[in-house]
């Protein structure tokens, strides 16, 4: 194979951090094995050095020397990593100018997610009853005694509350959520009928999923989900690269690895918390559930081509869709020691790239 070029586009925090290998979760190294494997030399790029006049970019590419800045023709693939507005020029320039960049749009609004697959008869079941806003909270709040409210764009669990209803002398409600710039959560008591200001004006002006809380299967008291990484790899279709576990940490309700969640093998995980035969069962389950999910947006999402999903499932089995995650944090993989699953995580997309190139043919 001849080498060819394949383009990573980065944000510009992590793109300043290329020539000194100071590039936080993303491996540079894993990109340069993976690219090599399919006789592809990768070059690291950022938006603004993109000239789609000329055809030509100014990138990152490994020598003797380390990573220094080239200028480049513009890679005929481009895998992109960073974060941009559907509604950004230069993306739309791009797109006009390089067709072939996948998960060019890697930010969609929980919402959206959730009303594509609620289109999909056979993946409907699969989700947990949904409301939105402030009007959705009041009819939620009546109907189920445990919610979990979500902005419907963010991450890591930014914004994300529970709403529990417990019994006092009457009952009531409790809230929980992390103020901003603290490190410990925060619970207090609400009144269904008088609901705090901050939490109104909060709904109000910023868009909020109200979920029911699934009761998550445990272990060792610690509620889990499962974070499934399914990329399109050589072939182009498909497939589940693998799956961790994210257990929250003690006494908390979100899972983020961020808000001090903890990742392990899945296969641990499970097996902890049900029996071989269910385990095993469950494993498949999900893979197969997370693979009609991908094919179902795959469909409505043009370009997407390595997302993260997770999937929660109850103590008695049961599977639930959570969320998609566009620009799946693959380093969960190496904190649960899942290190060959880690390095095929870039593989796939790799692959991808080398498969969109063969498929485009000379030119």
């Amino acid at each position: 194979m001849a080498q060819k070029l394949v383009g990573i586009l980065l944000n510009a925090a992590v793109h300043r951090g290329v020539p000194r290998q100071k590039t936080g979760q993303e491996s540079l190294l894993n990109y340069e094995e993976a690219a090599a494997a399919y006789g592809m030399t990768p070059v690291f790029l950022r938006l603004a050095d993109i000239d789609t006049d000329s055809g030509f970019c100014a990138a990152y590419i490994h020598g003797p020397q380390g990573y220094r800045r080239t200028i480049l023709p513009t890679p005929s693939v481009i895998h992109n990593r960073a974060i941009y507005s559907t509604d950004s020029s230069g993306m739309k320039r791009l797109l006009r100018h390089v067709p072939r960049v996948f998960n060019n749009n890697n930010r969609y609004g929980k919402d959206e997610i959730h009303g594509l697959l609620a289109q999909n008869e056979e993946l409907r079941r699969y989700l947990p009853e949904t409301a939105k806003g402030l009007t959705g909270l009041a009819a939620m709040m009546n109907r189920y005694p445990d919610l979990i409210l979500k902005p419907c764009r963010g991450s890591i669990g930014n914004g994300v509350m529970r709403l529990i209803r417990v019994r006092t002398s009457s009952w009531r409600w409790n809230l929980t959520y992390l103020p901003r710039g603290a490190r410990r959560w925060t619970t207090l008591p609400v009144d269904q009928d008088a609901l705090p200001r901050a939490l109104r004006t909060r709904l109000s002006n910023v868009p909020y999923l109200v979920q029911e809380r699934i009761p998550l299967a445990e272990m060792n008291g610690r509620p889990f989900d499962l974070r499934v990484t399914v990329q399109r790899g050589w072939g182009g279709e498909w497939q589940v690269t693998g799956l961790f576990a994210k257990l929250a940490a003690p006494g908390g309700f979100v899972s983020n690895i961020a808000r001090g969640g903890e990742a392990l093998s899945s296969a641990y995980v499970l097996d902890t918390a049900f029996s071989s035969r269910d385990a095993a069962i469950l494993r498949m389950s999900l893979e197969a559930l997370s693979l009609a999910v991908a094919r179902s947006l795959g469909q409505r999402l043009p370009g997407l081509a390595d997302i993260g999903l997770d999937i929660g499932l109850t103590r008695d089995g049961r599977l639930f869709f959570i969320e998609a995650n566009g620009r799946d944090q693959r380093y969960g993989f190496r904190k649960a020691g899942l290190q060959e699953i880690w390095k095929n995580s870039y593989r796939k997309p790799m692959g991808y790239a080398r498969f969109l190139m063969e498929e485009a043919g000379p030119g």
